[in-house]
């Protein structure tokens, strides 16, 4: 076990943890989260890293609800005052005043926090917790700013303080007078301090009739610093006084310590309590400083799109460096061994410590520098063996330094394993340049048997390499798969781009002549290459790579295109949708017309009855009553009609969806009077009955009815069109009396209302009202025709109009 946690220990070293942590602590806001920053302990098992993870969630929701974020002002360490405290010594005022501080500042983000139902973890924190406000109300009763002790706090402290201030002030015009009696002995009239006790600067040649006690002389010999005898009593009286104030003060210093001492407990919890909110809150901030996403822990799959290394988005922030190339790393459950190839100065050792940060940082609580889904599987452990080894006082060669540390760490996996049972053990390997410094036919050998090992072993292990073999293990195995750090031909430099599914070239020969090596050297490294079949190999993986950047760019056009396809099926989705909520608005406005018209008409019933009942209506009134009420039962039923669902029938260049294949298809051809459809899906061109396919929104497609046998036309009369329609008060407006203009306005409010057909009277007359009205009328876009009424409706005198 003790294996596990020197290993665990280096590979912290090996992935500076220790920087990070202490970029993490400047987030902190007191003393107490930043000592806990600079820790930066891991969670031991996954429910507490969800917890975290949960945890700085909503203190960062909380932070931006807040106006200047949460507020830890007033929190200070107190550590060392507690123990006094709880020894039974006798804190300063200062010390408690701070306590007072802090207990209010806990107080107040209880508050801001408490809330179970959006912040249930953080609140779980703060259960049990007490803030202690009547000890804080009696910190504050007997101490004032600066930590004085207040008169207040005790009647023998406040009577003895009064005596001081009398007798003071006593002494104080004593001194006065003499300074005013005796200014001809006096080298200056300032009441002067030597020893606590106040003199006077009294010359040297009158130092003999000044009567009082010599306390210090100038350093020419020309002053010499008396305390007058008739102050000295007073001042003894004074320092007596102040010795008993400043026991008083002590044991109301004493009693508060020992009251803090009784809570000793709750003050522990509480100041704990406050240095992991601190903590949690300095995550949140980071995570938000980093631009970072809350990662899904758990699960086997691995999803870290566009991952950026902290330490260097730091430096590229805080300390000007270079930008940071993010790395996207995409590994499927069923993968156990990555290989990663490719050049020196590519970024491989940089792909490896992202991804253990990006590990460790789960396990802490923190978000991880990158975009989308974030999703990482629980890791026990992070095991690394990155860097060069060698150790002079060791005796220890780079190749020796290695093996010692592989050695560890196939212990600590060991004890992993045997800690959970039978399976994989839940940890990430980091292996840099495995097996290098000895022999390469050997370390190949060593690295194919340790990377076949940990397959078997360990759930998932990243390892960066230069041998050709491990580039092949993917090919015999499904549990290895190859990466590779790119390399630009053009530039001769690195991309530092982490590409999957391939192995790379070392461009070892291109590397050296970007830093300078003779070209004669480069030459003959090239020639022997060829004669060794490397060069071969070289040119399959860049033929590959080739590929890979043609399958990528393929990729991105074909999610383009299927993203634009998205959009526009949406848009036309929406379009119908619009277009069957005016479809309703219609029907429903001509079923309102239609139950007004019947009503009309039902209302003219009433009315002949009545008359017919009364005498007063002959057999003409009650034959054109009958012709209104067969006209509206036509119109009733011609409504009912064109309101009953009616079949759908696709038409040549439609788009239709083929049941069988469940795809969309367009409708090249009709046969069969519709009861075949040839279509076209993809490349495919078939011959499919109606009954096969149904419309995009779901229509199912119904054969067209038989044709039936042409009626004779017969000519209607354009004036006994009108009768086609009902007058009624409603749609009727009189306009006889106006002018041109005048009857105009008029018209046109009624057209704005009216539905249908309008009845406009305006009398024979002269002619010109009638002519005026029809010529304006004729020119209106929204009018279809005017014509004379009907001789029972007004003839002449009254036009019809028609609207479209």
């Amino acid at each position: 076990m003790q294996s596990t946690v020197d290993i665990a220990a280096e590979t912290l070293q090996l992935l500076e943890w220790e920087r990070l942590a202490a970029q993490l602590a400047q987030f902190a806001s007191c003393e107490l989260g930043r000592q806990l920053c600079l820790a930066l302990p891991l969670a031991s098992e996954q429910k507490e890293a969800q917890r975290l993870l949960t945890e700085t969630t909503e203190l960062l929701g909380l932070d931006g609800l807040l106006e200047g974020g949460l507020s830890f002002v007033g929190v200070v360490d107190l550590t060392n005052f507690l123990k006094l405290c709880a020894k039974g010594g006798c804190a300063s005022g200062e010390a408690l005043l701070e306590l007072a501080e802090t207990l209010a500042a806990a107080r107040r983000l209880r508050r801001q926090i408490d809330d179970p139902l959006l912040r249930p973890v953080t609140t779980a924190l703060l259960e049990g917790l007490r803030t202690l406000p009547e000890l804080e109300q009696k910190l504050r009763f007997a101490l004032e700013d600066g930590g004085r002790v207040a008169d207040r706090a005790s009647s023998s402290l406040e009577g003895l303080r009064r005596q001081l201030l009398g007798q003071r002030q006593e002494r104080q015009q004593r001194l006065q007078d003499l300074l005013r009696r005796l200014a001809a002995q006096l080298q200056d009239n300032v009441i002067a301090q030597r020893h606590g006790r106040p003199v006077l600067a009294v010359k040297a040649s009158a130092a003999a009739q000044f009567q009082g006690q010599v306390h210090d002389s100038s350093a020419s010999g020309g002053t010499v610093f008396i305390e007058p005898q008739v102050v000295i009593s007073l001042g003894n009286r004074i320092a007596e006084l102040e010795a008993q104030e400043r026991e008083a003060e002590r044991r109301i210093l004493l009693q508060l310590s020992a009251a803090v001492g009784a809570e000793i407990d709750s003050l522990l919890a509480l100041q704990k309590c406050l240095g992991r909110l601190d903590m949690g809150l300095a995550r949140a901030r980071y995570s938000s400083w980093l631009g970072a996403v809350k990662p899904e822990l758990g699960g086997q799959h691995w999803q870290l799109r566009e991952l950026r290394h902290p330490l260097l988005m730091w430096q590229e922030r805080r300390e000007g460096g270079q930008p940071v190339v993010p790395v996207s790393l995409q590994i499927d459950p069923n993968l156990r061994v990555v290989a990663i190839t490719g050049p020196n100065t590519g970024g491989k050792t940089v792909a490896l410590k992202s991804l253990g940060l990006a590990a460790l940082m789960a396990r802490a609580g923190l978000f991880l520098p990158c975009v989308g889904t974030a999703k990482v599987p629980w890791c026990a452990a992070v095991l690394a063996d990155i860097g060069d080894e060698q150790s002079l006082q060791q005796n220890l060669s780079t190749f020796s330094g290695h093996v010692k540390r592989i050695a560890r760490i196939l212990a600590a996996i060991e004890a992993l394993q045997s800690r959970n049972g039978e399976g994989l053990a839940p940890a990430l390997v980091l292996l840099d340049e495995v097996g290098a410094g000895t022999d390469p036919s050997e370390g190949s050998a060593l690295a194919t048997a340790l990377l076949q090992q940990l397959a078997a072993t360990v759930q998932l292990s990243v390892a960066t390499t230069h041998f050709g073999e491990l580039k092949a293990l993917k090919y015999n195995d499904p549990r290895f798969e190859n990466a590779s750090v790119e390399f630009d031909e053009a530039s001769l430099r690195p991309t530092y781009r982490l590409l999957w599914g391939i192995p790379g070239r070392s461009n070892a020969l291109a590397v050296a002549r970007r830093l300078g090596l003779p070209e004669a050297v480069l030459q003959a490294a090239a020639t022997l290459l060829e004669n060794q079949g490397t060069s071969t190999v070289n040119s399959v993986i860049s033929g590959l790579e080739a590929q890979r950047q043609r399958q990528q760019e393929a990729a991105e056009e074909a999610a383009a295109l299927l993203m634009r396809a998205e959009l526009l099926h949406e848009e036309l989705q929406q379009r119908w949708l619009q277009q069957q909520q005016i479809k309703l608005e219609q029907q429903g406005q001509a079923r309102t017309q239609l139950v007004g018209s019947i009503r009309e008409g039902q209302k003219e019933v009433r009315q002949l009855i009545r008359r017919l009942r009364q005498g007063n209506a002959g057999g003409e009134d009650a034959r054109t009553a009958g012709q209104r009420l067969k006209l509206l039962e036509a119109t009733h039923r011609s409504v009912v009609a064109n309101q009953q669902p009616k079949g759908w029938m696709p038409s040549v260049g439609d788009r239709v969806r083929l049941l069988s294949l469940g795809k969309a298809a367009e409708v090249l051809a009709i046969a069969d009077g519709g009861k075949e459809l040839q279509l076209r899906c993809g490349v495919l061109r078939l011959t499919v009955p109606l009954e096969g396919i149904e419309g995009l929104q779901g229509e199912k497609a119904v054969p067209p009815a038989p044709p039936q046998k042409a009626l004779a036309f017969i000519p209607v009369d354009v004036k006994s069109a009108a009768s086609s329609s009902i007058r009624t008060s409603r749609n009727s407006v009189d306009v006889r009396g106006m002018r041109v203009h005048e009857a105009e306005a008029l018209v046109e409010e009624h057209l704005r209302r009216c539905r249908g057909t309008l009845w406009v009277v305006h009398g024979v007359g002269s002619g010109r009202l009638k002519r005026g009205l029809r010529s304006w009328l004729e020119g209106l876009a929204y009018v279809d025709k005017v014509c004379d009424a009907t001789q029972d409706e007004g003839g002449p005198g009254c036009s019809v109009v028609w609207l479209r």
